[in-house]
């Protein structure tokens, strides 16, 4: 039985929330089993992802083919250092989230599905990040989408209507881009086994075709991952979904395709000089224009919608530099981005029940009558903001100065402008909402249930922890740069141990 485990180690941070889905439906009528299975299948989860952490660091890249096939005819998973961390902070944002959820998710929402979707959504997640194979993450992709949208129209409001319709529109265009590109592919080498792919063209001279393909690409991950131009649809979804499934969506979603554009781009293009320029562009522009956003909104579930468009520029950068260092200052960044940008959604929810107002502008008083609240603010806001010994002070550091080593020192002034601005967008949510008088009328404060301020207060113990002992996390992401650049360990690590020849 240890050994049935541990020899497809890869496979349970997918199959333990697949299989929590389908046990909740089981129990549709039954609000309370299916919260009991949730919480199984999280717990579950998060050891299936330090399980998979543990046999990455002990033996490297690992991978899986199915059905007795060789690649690149079977169907393969692949666990890099990058995949690995995606699904350790997915584990740990998703169980810290969910006990959120325990004061945050109404009955009504529940017998509406809510945790057959929550875990089929983490299920597609997981599979994302651990997928060789080029179709099946478009199909990752697809239902990650169908359990989103699910997720995002469940209390069934004019809003969250007209916010469905619009993540569902742009995101079923870029599926559409992205399957394009994948035809495209396949026309030219013959096979979406991603590791032969990157034989493959590695051994392809350049053409048209796959100038296109690659812009495809570029532009169908922008959309899902918010890239500029292309993310005026998140600020419009995201602030209409419970805060629950906000901060899993801020957390997570757009990082999908964060992670799509990585995985493609190292592994298949490796950046031409071209490509990289655009994407050094867009990395500008998605910092600027979400900073911007931000600083002229007063709903703090758009402000922070906006900023998580400002943060992806960061990760947008290290690819478009295209250096070790870069790569895994992106990678320190998504980990970090991924827990802090959840958390101030948590406390976007903490503030509402404290203030009964998403309006900063109707807001106030909050540091008075929630002083642990406050505090657990500061940690996130001032990490975002990249102040130091927090996580994102690290963060910054590490993309900024990969920035001047490449001689992209544009790129790092603009870091460090969106940075100071960033502190602008957080000071004028501590302002109105906990620093002003409280407005006339409120004659007592309004309780935030304890369990909320535990699952924001572990996120933030995390930010913290992360900030005094970067070092771990640091190795980590430059090892994680490095194996980016090294399209051959990835290669070998899918055709070891099966009968097919190494190409």
């Amino acid at each position: 039985m240890i050994g049935f485990i541990t020899s497809n180690v890869i496979l349970w941070p997918i199959v333990v929330p697949l299989t929590g889905a389908m046990l909740a439906m089981l129990f549709w009528s039954s609000p309370a089993a299916q919260r009991i299975v949730t919480a199984a299948a999280l717990a579950a989860m998060l050891a299936a992802a330090l399980l998979l952490l543990n046999r990455v660091l002990s033996d490297g890249q690992i991978a899986l083919t199915f059905g007795g096939w060789a690649p690149p005819f079977g169907i393969s998973f692949v666990a890099d250092r990058l995949g690995t961390a995606m699904v350790m902070v997915t584990a740990l944002l998703a169980a810290a989230v969910m006990l959120f959820g325990r004061a945050d998710i109404r009955g009504r929402q529940e017998r509406s599905g809510f945790h057959p979707l929550m875990l089929g959504m983490l299920a597609s997640i997981n599979g994302a990040f651990l997928t060789g194979d080029l179709f099946n993450l478009y199909v990752w992709f697809e239902i990650m989408l169908i359990t989103a949208m699910g997720l995002l129209v469940i209390d069934r409001t004019r809003a969250q209507l007209d916010g469905t319709i619009k993540y569902a529109v742009l995101n079923l265009f870029s599926t559409l881009l992205f399957l394009l590109a994948i035809a495209i592919v396949y026309g030219v080498t013959g096979t979406l086994n991603m590791a032969d792919l990157s034989v493959v063209l590695g051994q392809t001279q350049d053409n048209n075709a796959l100038a296109l393909a690659a812009a495809l690409f570029l532009v169908g991950f922008g959309i899902k991952a918010g890239y500029f131009p292309l993310f005026f649809w998140l600020p419009g979804s995201y602030h209409t979904a419970s805060m629950t499934v906000a901060a899993i969506f801020a957390g997570l979603l757009t990082k999908v395709g964060v992670y799509a554009t990585f995985r493609i781009f190292s592994l298949f293009f490796e950046g031409g000089e071209a490509m990289r320029d655009v994407m050094a562009i867009m990395a500008a522009g998605t910092m600027l224009f979400g900073v911007f956003g931000a600083a002229v909104q007063w709903d703090v579930r758009r402000i922070l919608s906006f900023h998580i468009i400002s943060q992806i520029g960061y990760m947008l950068l290290g690819l478009a530099l295209g250096t070790p260092a870069a790569l895994g200052g992106a990678a320190f960044y998504i980990v970090h981005h991924i827990i802090v940008k959840a958390n101030l959604f948590l406390i976007a929810g903490a503030i509402y029940r404290a203030s009964g107002t998403f309006d900063l502008r109707k807001s106030g008083g909050l540091m008075a009558s929630h002083p642990m609240l406050a505090l657990l603010f500061s940690i996130p806001a001032l990490s975002l903001a990249g102040i130091p010994p927090l996580s994102g002070f690290w963060a910054k550091v590490m993309v900024i100065d990969a920035s001047f080593q490449a001689g992209a020192g544009w790129l790092a002034a603009v870091g460090l402008f969106v940075g100071l601005l960033t502190i602008f967008s957080m000071s004028k949510i501590w302002i109105e909402a906990f620093w002003k008088p409280a407005p006339l009328g409120r004659t007592r404060p309004r309780p935030v249930p304890a369990v909320m301020l535990v699952s924001i207060a572990t996120l933030g113990a995390i930010t913290v922890w992360i900030g005094l002992q970067p070092e771990p996390l640091v190795n980590y992401a430059l090892a994680t740069g490095e194996s980016l650049l090294d399209r051959s360990a990835y290669v070998r690590a899918t055709f070891a141990g099966t009968t097919g020849e190494l190409p």
